[in-house]
């Protein structure tokens, strides 16, 4: 199919309903008219064939995966999703392929008030799908990484560690029992939090996307604090408790498993009732910001835990881990 047929095509499924996107997909550049008093936050993500996504992941789940996990970035930085641009590069260009993507990009911003207005098309010898999003914020109130304060807890929504446990049943996904099925689907349609109910409730926050440790990192040397985390306390599905029943296993997925897109935030105590009111998942409390450097880890009965248990860094993309 030819290029300009195929956006011809999909810019019909992707009219605006913003009325702030004031010229959505036709012309070279879209026109967009952010609320007053509001600041723009944008995050880009590019996702590759064979490195972000399995190579025969259907395509409804790569177009899901590949607009939630920047959702997960808004989320994070407490932002109101808008917009989106996408931009896709492949070796072909099949209709039905893009249709299906679209069709998955569709899922993922539903009950979300979020515009298509723009993105490219180009012939590559890897899939790779681009996405930049745009959301908005009142002015000054944006979460930031490095606003952890010593008191604060850290807490993380929903489960971890069940999209490493769904990579690792991938290759035999059309054999895998009920659970298996459920940590898979977590790993391809990752749910994106609404980190903007968040504002004013906690101090700092991070998107879970290289793993909990690696990512919890970045917020203490953003605030120049430390951390002391139980692992036992990390929360976990029936799924992934059931798939990982040796405790050692289940607490390494959990420490450093990547693509989970959750939210790790730190919070007064006072204030953990108003953000689990806010969430419509659950917040679950696993450790506490200390004035001391560095990360220490603990089971359930406070014995430190030695970090070479979980010595896997999270994930890198030019180091391949």
């Amino acid at each position: 199919m030819r290029e300009f047929e195929l956006i011809g095509s999909l810019r019909e499924r992707l009219r605006p309903t913003r009325p702030d996107t004031r010229l959505g997909i036709g012309d070279d550049a879209a026109i967009l008219a952010p609320p007053p008093g509001h600041e723009i936050v944008v995050t880009t993500d590019a996702l590759i064939a064979g490195r972000h996504f399995p190579r025969d992941t259907p395509a409804a789940d790569i177009g899901f995966k590949s607009v939630a996990v920047n959702l997960s970035d808004l989320g994070a930085m407490g932002a109101d999703p808008a917009w989106l641009t996408i931009a896709l590069a492949a070796p072909t260009l099949c209709e039905d392929w893009c249709h299906a993507f679209i069709d998955g990009v569709l899922d993922a911003i539903a009950g979300w008030d979020v515009d298509i207005v723009g993105g490219d098309t180009t012939k590559s010898d890897a899939l790779t799908v681009s996405i930049t999003a745009l959301g908005t914020v009142p002015q000054g109130s944006a979460l930031r990484r490095g606003a952890a304060r010593a008191g604060d807890l850290v807490a993380v929504t929903g489960t971890l560690g069940d999209a490493a446990a769904g990579l690792a049943c991938w290759t035999h996904r059309d054999q895998a029992g009920a659970d298996e099925q459920a940590l898979i689907a977590r790993l391809t349609r990752p749910s994106a939090r609404p980190g903007a109910r968040l504002r004013g409730v906690v101090h700092a926050a991070v998107d879970v996307s290289d793993g909990l440790l690696a990512d919890l990192g970045h917020i203490l040397a953003s605030s120049e604090v430390g951390a002391v985390i139980d692992v036992d306390a990390l929360p976990a599905s029936p799924a992934l408790g059931r798939f990982a029943a040796d405790a050692t296993t289940r607490r390494r997925l959990q420490a450093t498993g990547g693509d989970d897109y959750e939210l790790c935030v730190t919070l007064a105590p006072a204030d953990l009732g108003r953000a689990c009111a806010v969430l419509d998942c659950p917040l679950t409390v696993i450790g506490h910001i200390d004035g001391g450097a560095g990360l220490r880890l603990t089971d359930a009965a406070g014995r430190a835990l030695d970090h070479e248990l979980f010595s896997q860094p999270g994930w890198d993309h030019f180091d391949g881990r």
